[in-house]
């Protein structure tokens, strides 16, 4: 613990790349509570909304046989939620009924309680902090945007947000090459890469740029192997 204190202190950022699930916020929070709420929403949003030109640009993002009717298409996307698969349309469409939640204070994100402190601090020190999830931008911005932190909105001090359309899979280099080029006044060692997920830390480590693992409660267990080769952090106060 002392050695990965000791390598978290050291790392020295200038810029701060985040994950969202397991790393900012309990990965409980998107399973029991953001995936439900779009379930449970889904069926009257679909009744009510499924021939109106704002919602067609969601329902025709999903593939051609699943828009034959409303219950294919909400049989698809409860699969899809059910077996945690990553695809663009799912992820659009679920932001598109998260957004009336987080209006409407039924949602709010609950950060672990070293998340907000550390945004400040960031922030103060010049440090430029970037949104890297496998949820949509538009999911982050309102996760963000209305979080049980104080401020609650955490918005403005977040200067970009990347997901897998924009950038691309979380687990590739290139990925991450990608998002440094977009930032290049500042090279890729002096990025640092926060996730919970092994594969995705060694992928940015591929494309040069630090990265630590985020092990928070509730995140799956870390090999021996991972503790090893990786410099482990349970909180962002050590960094």
């Amino acid at each position: 613990m002392a050695a990965a204190a000791a390598a978290a202190a050291a790392a020295s950022p200038r810029v701060v790349l985040l994950d969202i699930e397991g790393t900012v916020c309990p990965i409980s929070f998107v399973k029991d509570v953001l995936f439900p709420y779009a379930l449970q929403a889904l069926p009257a949003t679909l009744n009510t909304q499924w021939d109106s030109p704002v919602f067609a640009q969601y329902r025709d993002a999903f593939p051609p046989e699943y828009v034959a009717s409303q219950e294919a298409l909400t049989e698809h996307a409860r699969d899809l939620m059910n077996r945690d698969v990553k695809i663009s349309y799912l992820k659009s469409l679920q932001g598109y009924l998260w957004e009336t939640g987080y209006h409407t204070g039924q949602l709010k994100a609950p950060l672990f309680p070293d998340v907000g402190p550390k945004f400040a601090e960031w922030t103060a020190a010049g440090v430029r902090i970037i949104i890297y999830s496998s949820g949509s931008v538009a999911a982050q911005k309102l996760l963000f945007g209305h979080t049980d932190a104080e401020p609650a909105n955490l918005m403005p001090m977040i200067a970009d947000y990347f997901d897998t359309v924009n950038a691309g899979p979380k687990t590739e280099p290139l990925s991450y090459e990608k998002i440094a080029a977009k930032h290049a006044d500042h090279a890729p060692n002096e990025w640092l890469f926060l996730s919970d997920n092994v594969k995705e830390v060694e992928a940015a480590k591929a494309a040069g740029m630090q990265s630590f693992i985020v092990e928070r409660p509730g995140n799956a267990e870390l090999s021996d192997d991972a503790r090893k080769l990786h410099t482990v952090v349970k909180s962002f106060e050590v960094l």
